[in-house]
């Protein structure tokens, strides 16, 4: 049986949540700034030209998808845009299947609303 737990503290859950947000701003500045500097301004899928001015849309993709292994190399990046990062990690889930938990892998609804239906209408007619 789960354990009873008391009554949510809001403030303490938004210092925690805020906490990871920074650190995962900060870990994000620090490969990107790094990726940025060993790599072109190029999308590595189709190829798009990124200057200052649309940089912001020139993402940092982890190709073992683990945003903690950073190696100053380089060697587990690659500079794609938005749109071509979005595209990769559709991939992803697709290629994993229901069985991780993604979209669509929810349990088959057993509930069936509509089951005594047609004995009810029966009964009306």
């Amino acid at each position: 049986m789960p354990k009873q737990r008391g009554p949510l503290d809001e403030g303490k859950l938004d210092k925690v949540v805020a906490e990871a947000r920074r650190a995962s701003d900060e870990r994000a500045r620090g490969y990107r700034e790094q990726a940025l500097k060993l790599y072109p301004w190029v999308c590595g899928r189709c190829a798009r030209e990124f200057t200052r001015a649309n940089l912001s849309e020139l993402t940092v993709h982890h190709r073992d998808h683990n945003h903690d292994h950073n190696p100053a190399d380089g060697s587990n990046w690659e500079l794609l845009c938005l749109y071509c990062h979005d595209n990769e990690h559709a991939r992803l889930l697709e290629q994993l299947g229901p069985a991780k938990g993604q979209a669509g892998s929810a349990s088959v609804a057993t509930h069936q609303p509509f089951a005594a239906l047609a004995g009810l209408l029966k009964k009306d007619s």
